[in-house]
Order: structure tokens, then C-alpha cells, then sequence
């Protein structure tokens, strides 16, 4: 069972976090889909692309530092053998 900080599993090849394993992690995917839609429905048909790439950026950074911060084991480079 998934301690209370872990929201998401480590990737089995590679570096970085694999899928949600609880809601909390699921969540976080959801509010950055809603943000990036959000953002792009309401700046890009004004053709304002640069306030789309700021709001875009701060989202990633975001979404990157939370996945870092609540993934199993951290993050670094795993060849597929056991953790």
C-alpha cells in the first residue's frame, strides 16, 4: 500500500514518474489538462501566444516539481530492475 505522499509510481525504465496510484496524483494530471484546455481556449483564438506560453510554463514547472516531490523512491534513473 502507497504511503500518504507517494502519488505517483517511478517509470520502470528511464527517469522521472510513471502513472497516478492515488487520487491525489490523478488530480494533479486533471488540473494541469484543465489549465493548458483553459488557457488555450481562452488566449489562443485571441492570438495571444506569448501570456499561453507564461501560463503554459509555470503550469509545467508546477506539474514537475509536484511529481517529483510525491513519487515512489524519488526520481532517477532506472534501468527496469527492482527498485
Amino acid at each position: 500500500m502507497a504511503s500518504e505522499d507517494e502519488w505517483f509510481q517511478p517509470k520502470r525504465f528511464g527517469y522521472g514518474a510513471g502513472l497516478p496510484i492515488r487520487w491525489q496524483g490523478w488530480a494533479v494530471l486533471a488540473a494541469y489538462a484543465a489549465v493548458l484546455t483553459g488557457a488555450g481556449l481562452w488566449l489562443l483564438p485571441r492570438h495571444h501566444m506569448l501570456p499561453f506560453y507564461g501560463i503554459t510554463a509555470a503550469a509545467t514547472a508546477a506539474l514537475l516539481v509536484t511529481c517529483a516531490r510525491h513519487t515512489r523512491g524519488g526520481w532517477k534513473w532506472r534501468s527496469g530492475g527492482e527498485d
